[in-house]
């Protein structure tokens, strides 16, 4: 950890809805004038999507599951490495997983390269400075016999919607959004469900902040759904590694219906969720800041 050269992790799995706690940080940053360094989750893949798509096949030949949530497809290892020197230097290496076309005409035009979707970009120094490192992926907390990328966090917010619900918006996203047939999603789910309970649930365990969607609704069949739950059909749960020091009365005060279930845990309206990560999040990363200062 450093207080210096702080890193922020966003974690949480494929559909889980983690794109919600980046807008929020987005958010924050630019009413407190912090330059963050963007890290993304999907850059420390160790194969880019053809690869991937033949060592899925190989590992399967083998008797063996390889899926995107586990250390096998995952450079874990370079991860804790990108964070121990940017909390050491405040600066690193990075590179880009291209998702899509536009991505690719973009970082095409930056480096002149002729990358297509599903490639990373070469690894590049960070030259210039930022005040702080923003990654947001799956694995911000993850660790196994070699690495653990945890050590050199110094906050990490953890984003679980029930495993239900999660499915329930993978599995519309993916044949929205990728065309996949509900066959091929499952498929997905069950093929990754080893690395989901080893390396993807545990990183809960270590969040400092913990924001949870539960369902208000009927979600016991996932594969079956006709929609997703709605934020006015959901709770947030929201969990707290260490209570000390949060002003729970004042966010009972400013979350209109919500309550404390338990001495660390605060729920609220699932429409209140970016409201209520913002007047969390915000004075936690304005402290990390002055700290920095102090340095």
């Amino acid at each position: 950890m450093s207080a210096k050269h702080p890193v922020i992790a966003v974690t949480g799995s494929s559909g889980a809805g983690t794109t919600t706690v980046k807008n929020a940080f987005e958010h924050i940053f630019f009413r407190e004038k912090i330059n963050p360094l963007i890290i993304e989750g999907d850059s420390y893949h160790k194969f880019d999507r053809a690869e991937m798509k033949e060592q899925i096949e190989v590992f399967a030949k083998e008797g063996k599951n390889l899926s995107h949530f586990g250390p096998d497809a995952n450079h874990f290892d370079i991860l804790a490495d990108t964070f121990k020197a940017y909390g050491d230097t405040g600066t690193c290496k990075r590179r880009y997983y291209l998702h899509s076309e536009e991505e690719a005409t973009e970082h095409n035009a930056r480096l002149s390269t002729s990358l297509t979707p599903g490639q990373f970009t070469p690894w590049e120094d960070i030259k210039e400075k930022s005040d702080l490192l923003f990654y947001e992926g799956l694995h911000g907390g993850a660790s196994d016999d070699k690495s653990d990328v945890s050590k050199f966090v110094d906050l990490l917010v953890g984003v679980t919607p029930i495993v239900n619900l999660e499915w329930i918006q993978k599995i519309h996203r993916d044949n929205a959004q990728r065309g996949y047939s509900a066959e091929a999603i499952v498929d997905t789910i069950l093929r990754r469900m080893e690395d989901y309970v080893n390396y993807i649930t545990p990183q809960f365990s270590k969040t400092d902040i913990n924001f949870q969607r539960v369902p208000t609704v009927d979600t016991s069949n996932p594969f079956i759904a006709r929609d997703i739950p709605t934020p006015d059909e959901s709770m947030i749960v929201i969990r707290f590694r260490e209570p000390e020091g949060v002003d729970f009365p004042y966010l009972q005060n400013m979350i209109q219906d919500s309550f404390m279930s338990r001495p660390n845990t605060i729920v609220v309206p699932g429409t209140k969720m970016g409201f209520a990560m913002e007047l969390i999040l915000n004075p936690v990363i304005h402290n990390l800041i002055e700290r920095k200062k102090k340095a």
